[in-house]
């Protein structure tokens, strides 16, 4: 490699980042949609413990991936926050994955 070429970004993290994000995802949907109900309807509180210390471990790994993908692909800060915002909308992952695929793609393509 010369001096002007710049180093090719590593897929793994984008692909760790995307995964981390569906199952984020998946376990903001099951603290709604489960554990919550669990705890208010049939009094069952430990669902909400169990279910949102998993959630809370994967949104703070899904910030440290996005963080990671910024500074590895060059994302601007505002791809930062559509990461945040969709993480913290439910489904929001899950509508961000076909757009995060094709940056993958398209950067690893380079």
């Amino acid at each position: 490699m010369t001096g002007t070429q710049s180093p090719q970004p590593d897929a793994k993290s984008f692909s760790w980042f995307r995964k981390i994000g569906w199952a984020e995802g998946v376990s903001f949907l099951v603290l709604l949609l489960i554990a919550m109900p669990l705890k208010y309807w049939a009094d069952m509180p430990k669902a909400v413990t169990i279910v949102g210390g998993l959630h809370g471990v994967l949104f703070v790994a899904f910030g440290i991936m996005a963080l990671e993908v910024k500074r590895e692909y060059k994302k601007s800060w505002g791809w930062i926050l559509k990461a945040f915002v969709a993480s913290i909308i439910p489904f929001g992952t899950f509508v961000m994955e076909k757009q995060w695929k094709k940056e993958e793609e398209a950067a690893v393509n380079r």
